[in-house]
């Protein structure tokens, strides 16, 4: 099963590159794309074009310097499983975020049958917030404190 841990190592090298075309060589037309619910952009994508749409232009309208940092990557045959985190800057806020995630992806012959996404969508939606979380925050604590 090596043809599929390499078509991710393959897929995650040119996202380092911001190759777009690089990423989707293992992408087909039935590929199912998972982004978690909680996730901005939260739902299942069918084929490179959704996936493209739905996904990577929307995370590049909203993001400056968005990346993923992988930091193992698993075999397990026909699943290869990618752990890491996220970085980035919401161009709407300016504030940065760092949050863990893994990418689960289900594999045959080196192509990407479905691809899943987990993700600490507290840290994003932190990021992409306009209000004080720091308030917010506060103000829950004292409210416990008085339970």
């Amino acid at each position: 099963m090596a043809a599929n841990f390499d078509a991710v190592k393959a897929h995650y090298a040119a996202s380092d590159r911001r190759d777009m075309a690089g990423m989707m060589v293992p992408i087909t037309a039935h590929t199912r794309w998972t982004e978690m619910a909680g996730f901005p952009y939260a739902g299942t994508y069918v084929g490179p074009e959704a996936i493209i749409a739905g996904v990577f232009a929307r995370i590049g309208a909203d993001w400056d310097g968005f990346s993923f940092t992988l930091e193992r990557l698993l075999d397990a045959g026909h699943e290869v499983v990618g752990i890491g985190h996220y970085n980035g800057t919401c161009k709407a806020t300016g504030k940065s975020m760092t949050a863990r995630v893994v990418h689960v992806w289900s594999m045959e012959d080196g192509k990407v049958l479905a691809f899943e996404q987990f993700a600490d969508t507290a840290r994003v939606a932190e990021a992409m917030s306009k209000g004080g979380n720091a308030q917010a925050s506060a103000g829950m604590l004292a409210e416990m404190r008085t339970l």
